[in-house]
């Protein structure tokens, strides 16, 4: 199992914007010196007037905090690896990118909790996989080269939703799934003439956790030779107005018994509930805020450096944050930064169970 650091940044954190000249320019620029001999001997002031001609503004954003697991099994088109999106950012599509990726490349989203920050990229995949005909073999084979609104509609199937093989799973708790599509519900309400459009129109959805009979209910995810339990865990992020806002973050339980915590947005540095959880982890992807104003929802950098239990610290890599921590060295495991990507079960852990390295 792979897990890459799509975006490590705060819900309301901006990139700055800065003055750069491309490659082309500067080949234009070097070109227009060379040619123009009242430029060889020019003043600064000159040189940096045509240098000014030649730049642009360059934004450099700061994606939201998800993540994308990579698991080694077949994915919806058939083709390895499985590939799962935990929360789907403000924007997922800039995030993506950033790593090479579409929709057309997600199997799966995982939602944690309904803020905008980690739901807002729900439209963009679903709206996209929908009208993409090509989304996975099965898609191909149902839509017959119809145009799926037409699909739906024209043969009178609009009661009806697309088969879960050509669409994205999408997991949730159940307590998070009403609330999520209160939000999305009218942005994906937009199948001109299909009635009762709904998430389930989009999504192959999955509810896991715990569930009305009181069973809890996790989902298994093949990797090469061994697999992976995703359960939800409950901690509490937020009180709003007289309500709870929770946030089900996961834990994924290795068939040899190593294990990756992922609580998401917590308002504690370490819930009581989910103490066992930090204790039994070999690995803790932890938010944490590095604002000179803690904003109280979020675990703060000095609460951290301060307070966890130093085999806690050892075991976290940080992410949520405006500004990049300052941390001293050899407390955490790492400070994470976009792009960064992990492998599990580690090396170390494989070696200690006996089992020769890859």
């Amino acid at each position: 199992m792979k897990i890459i650091a799509v975006g490590v940044n705060s819900a309301f954190a901006t990139g700055p914007y800065e003055e750069v000249i491309t490659v082309n320019n500067a080949r234009e620029l070097f070109l227009k010196i060379a040619s123009e001999p009242k430029l060889k001997n020019a003043s600064e002031e000159i040189i940096m007037a045509e240098i000014q001609k030649h730049s642009q503004f360059l934004y450099t954003p700061k994606w939201h905090s998800n993540f994308l697991i990579e698991f080694d099994m077949p994915s919806k088109t058939g083709k390895r690896p499985y590939r799962l999106l935990v929360d789907a950012g403000a924007d997922i599509r800039h995030a993506l990118k950033k790593v090479g990726l579409t929709s057309a490349n997600i199997d799966g989203v995982y939602v944690s909790h309904p803020h905008n920050d980690h739901i807002g990229g729900i439209e963009y995949l679903a709206l996209t996989t929908f009208f993409n005909p090509f989304y996975t073999p099965a898609k191909q084979k149902w839509l017959n080269n119809q145009f799926i609104a037409d699909k739906l509609f024209l043969e009178h199937e609009w009661w009806q939703v697309p088969p879960g093989n050509t669409k994205p799973d999408l997991f949730v708790h159940r307590k998070v799934l009403a609330p999520v599509k209160r939000a999305v519900g009218p942005g994906l309400d937009t199948l001109q003439g299909v009635p009762d459009v709904s998430l389930e129109t989009y999504f192959d959805i999955h509810v896991i956790g715990k569930q009305e009979n009181g069973q809890t209910k996790s989902k298994i995810f093949q990797d090469g030779e061994g697999y992976w339990t995703l359960t939800p865990i409950f901690a509490m992020h937020v009180i709003s107005s007289s309500e709870e806002m929770p946030s089900y973050g996961i834990s994924l339980q290795h068939s040899s018994g190593y294990n990756v915590l992922m609580p998401t947005d917590i308002q504690s540095m370490m819930p009581s509930q989910l103490e066992s959880h930090y204790k039994r982890a070999n690995r803790i992807y932890m938010d944490c805020e590095t604002s000179p104003f803690p904003s109280g929802v979020h675990p703060h950098i000095t609460d951290l450096i301060n307070n966890m239990d130093n085999e806690i610290q050892k075991k976290c890599m940080l992410y949520h944050y405006d500004n990049y921590p300052e941390v001293p060295d050899g407390m955490f495991y790492s400070i994470l930064h976009p792009g960064d990507s992990h492998i599990y079960p580690d090396e170390t852990f494989c070696v200690k169970k006996g089992r020769p390295k890859k």
